[in-house]
């Protein structure tokens, strides 16, 4: 396949040779096409690195092409120009295989940036970070998973990644990252609960110096931080209404305001959400706009939970333990803990509700316990079984009488009671430290005793769950 040649569909002349003008700065050589019959023609008797085609047509409509060469010619990347504001039409094209769209009248610096990165998946490869973190797993449904994040490196479309919390939603996103043309440009991860709303705005597109109170130098937002390369809204359902609005036209015009600017600037960012909740279930709740659902779920790449793959978990094991071993300088693999045999049926039986997040956080706590190399089933502490972490035991009597104090209710043994948590004396010189470990041992407690829902361990610790995601990433619990 030729990189540097381009098919032009278009039944307009002037169109054709604008955007062959504009390609040519590109070392780009462009064979112009009236019309599906002569597209087809050409296709046979050349090689294309990039197709660009009208979705109206003398003949016919650009989206059969679209399905033609998606059936014949499943490595051509191929756009296709939209009327303006003619959503419905650019999101079938995305879901046909379409590599990504643009709007009439287009602006010629976007139509160059999107056939520029069209041009570098023939040359993705030479950018894939051997170092990169590999999606683990064997099962049907992994392998499944595989193959779509593959087949959806090489478009454009925005992707919403949905699954329970720790299934890997992250990950998936990065390797869509790696995988595509954009793997040298920047990956910027956001999550989109843990910012006060009333930063919201700032945070995403940028402010001008003097635009409020503080801002005393321009500084760019997220998606300028993303400019080439890819934008991760992890948890986007927690966008608030009045955000999503904003995020909405900057999908649509692919360009921001910064906060106090008077003109727009043009962004050139590939767009990945993902959420745990259901978003069309929100939409009929009217805490998400419908507008912006369809433009962030063009495709949907479900991660399954770690109970659909259960089969995967001695691999998973081996991995984790291996790097927690590095990380604790055992550069060796072979003085990596192993697990006995009815550790590992244990685990093989256990539910995991926080999936391979869970499974990080129990091999942890097993590897800072284990004394021997071998991981028994008594040093995992599983949640409800015999050997969980439980509360702390009640205080000794006191040895004087004490005078009786009202009675109370009792929470039953193995329910998170923040009281429990110990006061001691804190070593000296690092009371910082010593209350991280206070907070991280309640919240930890919390998350077991709820099964790890974090909406119900907030409720439990009586803090809201913005505060509760915000505490997770800051003791890196996440």
């Amino acid at each position: 396949m030729d990189a540097c040649n381009a098919l032009i569909v278009d039944d307009e002349a002037d169109i054709r040779e604008l955007i062959e003008m504009t390609l040519l700065p590109l070392g780009v050589t462009c064979h112009p096409a009236a019309d599906l019959g002569e597209a087809y023609a050409l296709l046979k008797n050349h090689a294309f690195g990039f197709c660009i085609t009208d979705l109206r047509l003398p003949d016919g409509s650009g989206l059969e092409l679209v399905a033609h060469i998606q059936r014949h010619y499943p490595n051509l990347p191929v756009a296709v120009i939209t009327a303006h504001g003619n959503v419905e039409s650019a999101v079938e094209a995305l879901k046909l295989g379409a590599f990504d769209f643009v709007s009439k009248p287009f602006e010629l610096a976007v139509l160059r940036n999107m056939v520029a990165t069209a041009l570098r998946l023939s040359r993705s490869e030479d950018h894939l970070d051997a170092n990169r973190p590999i999606l683990l797993g064997h099962a049907a449904v992994m392998e499944n998973v595989r193959q779509m994040i593959a087949k959806l490196a090489r478009s454009q479309a925005p992707i919403l990644i949905s699954g329970e919390s720790g299934t890997g939603k992250e990950m998936a996103a990065r390797l869509i990252h790696w995988s595509g043309p954009r793997a040298d440009k920047p990956f910027v991860p956001v999550n989109c609960g843990a910012i006060p709303e009333h930063l919201m705005e700032s945070e995403f597109f940028g402010y001008k110096k003097g635009s409020f109170t503080g801002a005393t130098q321009d500084k760019g937002g997220l998606f300028q931080a993303a400019q080439g390369g890819t934008l991760f809204l992890d948890e986007v359902a927690d966008l608030p209404i009045s955000m999503q609005v904003k995020l909405l036209r900057a999908i649509q015009e692919r360009a921001v305001r910064p906060v106090g600017a008077q003109t727009e600037v043009a962004t050139d960012v590939r767009l990945l959400s993902a959420t745990h909740k259901s978003l069309a279930e929100l939409v009929k709740q009217g805490a998400f706009r419908q507008d912006l659902f369809y433009r962030l779920n063009v495709i949907d790449l479900r991660m399954p939970s770690l109970r659909e793959h259960p089969q995967d978990i001695p691999e998973l094991v081996e991995a984790i333990l291996a790097r927690l071993s590095r990380q604790s300088g055992l550069q060796a693999p072979k003085l990596a803990p192993k697990l006995a045999p009815t550790a590992l049926a244990a685990l093989a039986a256990y539910a995991f509700p926080g999936n391979i997040r869970e499974l990080e956080n129990i091999l942890e706590r097993a590897f800072t316990l284990c004394e021997d190399g071998v991981i028994q089933a008594g040093e995992l502490l599983l949640p409800g079984e015999p050997t969980s972490i439980r509360p702390n035991p009640e205080p000794s009597p006191p040895r004087t009488p004490a005078p009786a104090a009202p009675e109370r209710h009792e929470p039953p043994r193995g329910e998170f009671e923040p009281r429990t948590v110990p006061i001691l004396q804190p070593p000296s010189g690092n009371l910082e430290g010593y209350l991280e470990e206070i907070e991280r041992t309640a919240i930890l407690r919390a998350l077991e005793s709820t099964r790890y829902n974090k909406t119900a361990a907030a409720e439990k610790l009586g803090i809201s769950f913005r505060a509760l995601r915000y505490r997770l990433k800051k003791l890196g619990l996440e």
